[in-house]
């Protein structure tokens, strides 16, 4: 199929992580410059029988990296990541020009604080974010008066992509918090951080971290049960609707960013 010159950019993949069975990292050449904020997302495509298969992933890497970043997790039934499972380095696919999304830090309301709950691959935009920050704050373009607390779930240790990264980064970042959590120990033994849904622990780090809907901005991405659980909590904490963003992975009986 021939596609626009003026919408696509035809990009390739440049490295491949696997994470576990059915997670993986790709680094992708877009093939010129692609202009994007933190927390956005690439349009990536696949063809397939003579047509154009194509879904949204949020972006990995911060805008002064040279390659896109995206961490994918296999829908069996899905269009497109069957399709993006089998493409290794120097595979092509299809990149629309420009950039979406709105899931960007919230810098002006005024709260410095914000509050990063994910699940699995949707840890993608708060890694952006944070190595964004990072690279500003190493270079005296940032003060740290932004305050970023980030929990992050997954079901057993070996799927989370970046808990490494944020780790070593927390360690040596003043306004990072990090906080790893697992929902399945009984398939995990040798886990030895927290163990609990992000909505289990919700709770007890906002108190620890004094994070209210008065002081700070909310991030939720990833799994939608996920989503609407902290939502409740949230709001009870006095989080208003306003101060509650969220971006969800996929729609339960209708599938979204697969």
């Amino acid at each position: 199929m021939q596609f626009s010159e003026e919408k696509f950019f035809r990009a390739r993949i440049t490295s491949r992580r696997n994470i576990a069975d059915d997670l993986w990292v790709v680094h992708v050449d877009p093939g010129a410059e692609f202009r994007f904020a933190p927390g956005q997302y690439a349009t990536l495509g696949v063809e397939a029988q003579d047509k154009l298969v194509e879904r949204a992933y949020s972006i990995v890497s911060a805008p002064h990296e040279k390659e896109l970043e995206i961490f994918i997790e296999l829908v069996p039934q899905g269009e497109l990541t069957p399709l993006l499972y089998r493409l290794d380095v120097g595979a092509q696919l299809s990149m629309r020009k420009v950039p979406k999304g709105r899931f960007t830090l919230d810098v002006k309301s005024g709260r410095k604080n914000h509050l990063l709950l994910c699940t699995v691959t949707g840890v993608a935009p708060f890694v952006s974010y944070i190595r964004s920050f990072e690279k500003e704050w190493r270079e005296g373009k940032f003060d740290g008066g932004h305050r970023l607390f980030v929990i992050n779930a997954a079901s057993r240790s070996w799927e989370f992509g970046y808990r490494e990264e944020f780790e070593r980064a927390a360690a040596s970042i003043p306004w990072l918090k990090y906080i790893a959590t697992i929902s399945r120990p009984w398939e995990d033994a040798d886990w030895k951080g927290e163990v609990g849904r992000v909505e289990d622990l919700l709770r007890k780090y906002a108190d620890a971290w004094e994070l209210d809907g008065t002081n700070t901005t909310a991030y939720l991405c990833g799994h939608p049960q996920m989503i609407e659980n902290s939502k409740g909590i949230l709001q009870r904490r006095r989080f208003a609707k306003d101060v509650i963003r969220e971006e969800v992975y996929w729609i339960p009986a209708k599938e979204a960013k697969t």
